[in-house]
């Protein structure tokens, strides 16, 4: 016997669509009023652009609803739509008209356009131009009471195709006409690439590159990011149903450190907490994992997992070379990169959800995207790479009674990389030592820790990493040697960021081009601070 759904047990939903009585969620109501006031009631056609797994279903899903007392909502998925149906005007009719017609028979309608849906019905088989699609559209448009709101998903799934650019052509020339002619009230496109600038999809063929006709779209500025407030009402209705004890603000602010908000790694760590934490031996007999300690772990294995957000990141950058280098050099040699939606690679990466404009430069959109692609970097460079074997030989080491020993970290590093790069020119070393010692970390902390560059900190001369080990958190400072000044400013900084983080001690690792330099370890004291210095 099947059970009723107001006797399932709630969760998280990390496929497809999400339901607000199946499953745990932010509360949209805010944003779904934002979009039908500054959006739908003024009758603007628009596109939801959003990377990839950003709630952009879900959110259609629920304007949809929330429409439907003064709208008449057709909600349609171009995946139901197949490559061969694109081959000319015809086909691609044909299938519209299906799909369209399907979505219309879900709406409650009025007497006349229940007629007019029969008549039209019976008219299917008709071989249709574009001009006769829109002609039969406006028609429905007249014929129903309430103004007809158009909905397409997943609408870059046809963005190759000339058909597609002559549909939106078609969608334009309505919107310019329409107080003359009965067409949709609102226009709402939704996908990842950004149909404005089908050139960014249409490759490489360059006279394939089209411009789009769709330069009548709305700016859409509604940010679908959860905010803490909105993470922790989804917690505060787990909280209710299952009494963890968890403090559910503070939880929200951590999975919000991680996750800038992106609805799909919220998700994900919630499920991971949920389900997959309790079933390992140290949250056994009631230990909450709903804490920092939690959440780290819980991070781990996300990041351990062949995720399909991942896969297409990883498959973008594959494709997208200069994105790549851009992102790497940020996260390697702490560039400071001027943002600008002009070129080619900083809009493409803003597209696809990867990265974001802070204070005027580009950053990467959340600490998960930083730590994922990082542990991939490192990955690819491990190969062949003395360092790695160095960390790989003297993983033992370093461990004592679960713990991690950093001292001896840094003090072995400077030994290997003196041994490895002492003969490098400097301009090699100030672009790559960073790279070298999270390349000899990784080994070392690899499945049982993690680390990530702390962004606020980040720049051309300074980094910072942070090393999270069986819940002991570790403060390393990279930087370049630039005089004792800045050397001394560097330890006054360190000396503060250990107290953000609650710390008594603190590491920095100095790549010291000055030939009279003094090789190796040395401790400094800062009031109550302790600082270890490694110079190479």
């Amino acid at each position: 016997m099947e059970r009723k759904m107001a006797d399932m047990r709630r969760y998280f939903n990390t496929e497809a669509q999400c339901e607000p009585e199946e499953h745990y969620m932010v509360r949209l109501d805010d944003r779904l009023e934002k979009i039908r006031r500054m959006f739908v009631d003024r009758g603007k056609y628009f596109v939801i652009n959003r990377g990839r797994q950003y709630g952009k279903t879900t959110t259609l899903c629920a304007l949809a609803e929330y429409l439907k007392p003064d709208y008449t909502v057709i909600f349609m998925d171009f995946q139901g739509i197949g490559k061969a149906e694109f081959e000319n005007e015809t086909t691609f009719s044909a299938a519209f008209r299906k799909l369209f017609l399907r979505a219309l028979e879900k709406v409650e309608t009025d007497a006349e356009s229940t007629r007019e849906i029969v008549n039209l019905k019976e008219a299917d088989d008709m071989n249709m131009t574009l001009m006769e699609l829109f002609h039969w559209m406006s028609g429905i448009c007249a014929a129903a009471v309430k103004p007809v709101v158009l909905m397409i998903d997943e609408v870059d799934s046809a963005s190759n195709n000339q058909i597609f650019v002559d549909f939106l052509a078609m969608l334009r020339g309505c919107y310019i006409a329409r107080r003359d002619t009965p067409t949709f009230h609102s226009v709402i496109l939704a996908g990842v690439y950004d149909i404005k600038n089908l050139k960014l999809k249409m490759r490489p063929d360059e006279e394939h590159q089209y411009n789009s006709p769709w330069n009548i779209a709305a700016e859409f500025n509604v940010d679908m990011s959860f905010s803490v407030s909105q993470i922790e009402g989804m917690l505060r209705e787990y909280e209710e149903d299952n009494h963890t004890g968890m403090d559910t603000a503070a939880v929200a602010e951590e999975i919000y450190r991680y996750t800038s908000g992106y609805p799909y790694l919220v998700s994900v760590i919630c499920k991971i907490l949920d389900e997959e934490l309790p079933e390992k031996e140290e949250y056994a007999g009631g230990r909450c994992a709903w804490t920092k300690e939690g959440i780290s772990e819980a991070v781990k294995v996300l990041l351990n997992k062949k995720l399909p957000l991942f896969d297409s990141m990883v498959k973008q950058l594959d494709i997208y070379k200069e994105l790549r280098t851009m992102i790497e050099e940020i996260l390697y040699q702490g560039r400071q990169i001027s943002f600008s939606p002009y070129v080619k690679s900083v809009s493409l990466g803003v597209m696809f959800g990867f990265i974001k404009e802070e204070n005027g430069y580009i950053a990467l959109s959340n600490r998960i995207f930083e730590m994922g692609l990082l542990n991939m970097f490192i990955t690819e460079e491990a190969v062949g790479s003395e360092v790695f074997s160095c960390g790989q030989r003297d993983r033992n080491r370093f461990i004592k009674g679960a713990k991690l020993d950093m001292d001896m970290v840094l003090e072995k590093f400077v030994m290997h990389f003196h041994d490895i790069y002492s003969d490098n020119d400097t301009s090699f070393i100030e672009k790559y030592g960073r790279k070298f010692f999270l390349l000899y970390l990784k080994p070392i902390i690899n499945g049982t820790g993690n680390y990530y560059i702390e962004a606020r900190t980040r720049d051309e001369r300074r980094t910072d990493v942070v090393v999270d080990y069986l819940g002991k958190q570790f403060v390393v400072e990279l930087k370049i040697w630039h005089g004792n000044e800045y050397n001394e400013r560097g330890e006054s900084q360190l000396s503060d960021y250990l107290e953000y983080f609650h710390l008594d001690k603190g590491y920095m690792l100095s790549f010291n081009f000055n030939k009279k330099k003094e090789i190796g370890i040395k401790q400094i004291v800062l009031g109550k601070k302790t600082i270890i210095e490694a110079v190479v």
